[in-house]
C-alpha cells in the first residue's frame, strides 16, 4: 500500500516537472497566450488555446531538456504552489493579526496590513523553494503516450497521458 501510494505520488511529481517545462517553452513559442497546467499519476492537463501539435512539441521538447540535466525548468513562477503558500502564509498573517491590538477598524486594517505584507513577499522565495518538493525533475522512467485535444466552448483542453 505505502509502496504503491509512493509511487503515485512520484509519478505525480515527475509529470508536474514535466508540465512546467512544457508550459515554460509553450510560453516562449506562443507569447501572451493564457495557459494552466494541472497535474496527476496519469499525466497532466493544459487549459488554453493550444493546438495538439504545439503541445506535443513542448512536452517532447520539454522531456529531453529535463533529461539532459536542465532541472531548473520544472521550476515554474507562476505555479498552484507558490499560489497556496501565498494564501496560507497570508491567512496566517492575518489570523495573527486579529488577535491583539485596538479593536477601531482602521488599527485592525493597518495591523492586519503590517503582518500580511511581509508574508505576502516571503511567500514567493518558499514557494520557488517548495516546489522542489512538489516537482521530480528526473523523468528517465517517463515517457510520452497519447496528446489530445478538446473544445468546450470557447476553452481548449488538451489532455497529455504519460507512462
Amino acid at each position: 500500500m505505502i509502496s504503491t501510494l509512493s509511487a503515485l505520488v512520484r509519478r505525480t511529481r515527475q509529470h508536474h516537472a514535466i508540465e512546467h517545462a512544457a508550459l515554460q517553452l509553450l510560453a516562449q513559442r506562443v507569447p501572451n497566450r493564457r495557459m494552466v497546467g494541472l497535474s496527476d499519476p496519469l499525466g497532466f492537463t493544459v487549459f488554453g488555446a493550444l493546438t495538439e501539435a504545439q503541445v506535443q512539441a513542448a512536452v517532447s521538447d520539454a522531456m529531453l531538456r529535463l533529461q539532459a540535466g536542465e532541472a531548473s525548468l520544472a521550476i515554474h513562477p507562476h505555479c498552484g504552489t507558490n499560489l497556496a503558500t501565498s494564501g496560507l502564509l497570508v491567512a496566517l498573517a492575518t489570523s495573527v493579526a486579529r488577535l491583539g491590538g485596538k479593536r477601531d477598524p482602521f488599527s485592525q486594517f493597518a495591523r492586519t496590513m503590517l503582518f500580511a505584507m511581509p508574508a505576502l513577499v516571503a511567500s514567493e522565495p518558499l514557494g520557488i523553494y517548495l516546489q522542489r518538493y512538489t516537482t521530480l525533475a528526473q523523468i528517465g522512467d517517463r515517457w510520452m503516450v497519447g496528446v489530445r485535444s478538446q473544445k468546450l466552448g470557447p476553452l481548449t483542453i488538451t489532455r497529455v497521458v504519460l507512462e
